[in-house]
């Protein structure tokens, strides 16, 4: 018996251990999804404001609505994960994107928006792979997402096709 005390300490130090560190896991993958989130807001927006193309145009009011709908999904996920501070905004890297696109006007933009949109798409596709792949809050959350991820890829594409065949 004396044995046994050590070794399931052990075990439950280990298995809380791996509950912790997948509990940050999901807890760094939400938090950049709310970034996300509202950085893609601000580059819809700006396309809006911004581009010559009504396609593009239009694309910024899609980014504007579905990442607008899915941050309230985000923060009822963060929220249910027991996240304390979910954050407000994007960070600073999307900031410094979002400023730097705000320089370019019609074409130049057009061509730039779009390649940054299927980049930024891809990247964040592998990574709500990922958590979809958790039963819990977050995992549903990113499972829900994908589907318009992936739709707003398949644009994005069309879009840079369009866009750098023009110069």
């Amino acid at each position: 018996m004396s044995k046994l005390i050590p070794a399931l300490a052990v075990a439950a130090a280990l298995f809380s251990t791996a509950a912790l560190a997948q509990d940050k896991a999901g807890e760094k993958f939400i938090t950049e999804a709310i970034e996300g989130n509202y950085a893609e807001v601000q580059m819809g927006e700006l396309a809006q404001k911004n581009s010559q193309s009504q396609d593009v145009k239009s694309y910024g009011q899609m980014l504007v609505t579905d990442h607008g709908a899915a941050n309230e999904k985000a923060r009822q996920a963060a929220i249910g994960a027991g996240v304390k501070s979910p954050p407000s905004g994007p960070n600073a890297k999307q900031k410094s994107d979002h400023d730097s696109m705000a320089k370019l006007q019609g074409a130049s933009f057009d061509k730039m928006f779009s390649e940054h949109m299927v980049q930024d798409h891809k990247k964040d596709i592998g990574e709500y792979e990922t958590a979809a792949k958790k039963q819990d809050p977050i995992g549903q959350y990113a499972q829900s997402t994908l589907p318009t991820l992936r739709k707003h890829l398949d644009e994005a594409g069309k879009l840079q096709k369009s866009h750098s065949a023009q110069r």
